[in-house]
């Protein structure tokens, strides 16, 4: 069974890949419906930038942004609302959403009262801090151990679906990044659905870069799909990302190669 594929929404203005192309709600609105057209199964809104060094945006701006494009595309498919903000989660529940992605670990008990899903990541610091030098005795362990804290907890307040995400890029090094990739296969095992997010992120960027330095965000394609397939190989249950089609069509490949007997050539479909 492959992961779900959730698209990303970006209703900002300074986001690190899309550069505010979506941040007019139209405009917005239309990107998501691309993305569900191209196959996600689900899109994440948020209207608050967790690239490295962000500001914190005013929560009436925030509601302004993503309230209109959580209503219009929650009568398509299933939303996410990104944030870290009770309200904004609160306010987009009632407009649709029915996952909380939340960053700051701090919305379960949120969750729990609107009967919805819940994301909990690893992040060491916040978006203006996490890269500044960040430094673990032991990067997997304490990753698993936070994340599986953070479950137990939404589970006992009464969040039935919980997702953990390692937080790859949020107050880890490029070396901590691979070292959590190379672990996937254990927080799987751990029990709960993991969900991946690589899609673009610098880390990627400084592994494919050469003299020239490390690539932009827009030449980052090609290592988001690899680092795609390696988590789906791994057990992951869902992966964020920006390139839905792409990463759609490879996991298709993976999952037919998976399902097909040994030695039997894998059909397929058009």
């Amino acid at each position: 069974m492959r992961p779900l594929v959730m698209g990303v929404v970006n209703v900002t203005p300074d986001s690190f890949f899309d550069g505010g192309r979506f941040f007019d709600t139209e405009a917005a609105i239309a990107h998501g419906v691309e993305l569900i057209e191209q196959g996600a199964d689900l899109l994440d809104i948020g209207g608050e930038s967790t690239r490295p060094g962000a500001q914190r945006v005013p929560q009436e701006e925030e509601l302004r942004r993503v309230l209109p494009v959580v209503d219009a595309l929650a009568r398509r498919v299933r939303v996410s609302i990104d944030t870290t903000k009770e309200h904004v989660a609160r306010r987009a529940l009632d407009h649709g959403a029915t996952l909380v992605n939340d960053e700051s670990c701090t919305l379960a008990a949120c969750a729990a009262s609107a009967g919805a899903g819940l994301v909990v990541m690893h992040m060491r610091g916040t978006p203006r801090d996490m890269q500044i030098d960040p430094r673990y005795d032991d990067v997997v362990t304490e990753v698993h151990d936070m994340l599986a804290r953070a479950a137990r907890d939404a589970h006992a307040l009464g969040v039935d679906e919980v997702y953990v995400d390692p937080g790859i890029g949020f107050g880890k090094t490029v070396a901590h990044n691979l070292a959590l990739l190379r672990a996937l296969p254990s927080l799987v095992d751990a029990g709960e659905p993991v969900l991946v997010g690589t899609s673009r992120k610098g880390f990627i960027g400084t592994v494919l870069g050469n003299r020239g330095g490390a690539l932009p965000p827009d030449e980052r394609l090609e290592g988001s799909l690899a680092t795609a397939v390696w988590a789906a190989s791994a057990g992951a249950a869902m992966l964020r990302v920006h390139d839905v089609s792409p990463t759609v069509q490879a996991m298709k490949l993976v999952g037919d190669a998976a399902n097909s007997p040994s030695g039997d050539p894998v059909t397929v479909t058009s």
